[in-house]
């Protein structure tokens, strides 16, 4: 079995990135209700702060901080995958592995994790987060994508609510 090591701080603050396992799916947006709903109760059960969030079709952007002492982000990300799951009917196609295992086939089994080092490196994966439905074509504005954190932040002064076009100057095309 593999061995993955994570960077882990207490207390830290993380960028993730989550996939489901259909690429071209758009489970995670028809659904919206259901996954805010399992990362609400997720959060009452194991709390942490909300930086940014941004939902795709197919895939999400989160930037979590968690409680002071905390380092147990996988276990947090585990849950809102489960309690997501349990409100969709099985309808997927199982490879013999996951049914074997009694697994669902809706989210890749692994995710990607990136310990935020700084305030720099926090800034720009913000700004990664927010301007993803830009990137993927989805909207010319970050603010006219609904499922993201961008319109809380407007509100709170920390972006300009003409932020995100297509055009921005210097923005990274791949990962931050």
């Amino acid at each position: 079995m593999p061995d993955y090591r994570r960077f882990r701080v207490p207390g830290g603050t993380y960028f993730f990135t989550i996939n489901l396992l259909e690429r071209r799916s758009d489970l995670l947006v028809r659904h919206i209700d259901s996954l805010r709903e399992a990362v609400r109760h997720t959060r009452r059960e194991r709390p942490f702060a909300i930086d940014a969030w941004v939902v795709l079709p197919e895939h999400m952007h989160c930037i979590v901080t968690l409680p002071e002492g905390d380092d147990d982000f996988s276990n947090r990300i585990k849950a809102i995958k489960i309690r997501f799951v349990r409100t969709l009917p099985a309808t997927e196609r199982r490879s013999p592995v996951r049914a074997a295992r009694g697994e669902r086939a809706i989210w890749q089994r692994r995710f990607w994790e990136h310990a935020i080092r700084g305030d720099a490196d926090y800034a720009r994966h913000m700004d990664y987060v927010h301007f993803n439905p830009v990137k993927h074509g989805y909207v010319a504005f970050a603010r006219d994508w609904p499922h993201s954190t961008f319109h809380r932040l407007v509100k709170a002064g920390i972006y300009a609510a003409d932020w995100g076009t297509g055009d921005v100057e210097g923005f990274p095309a791949g990962e931050p």
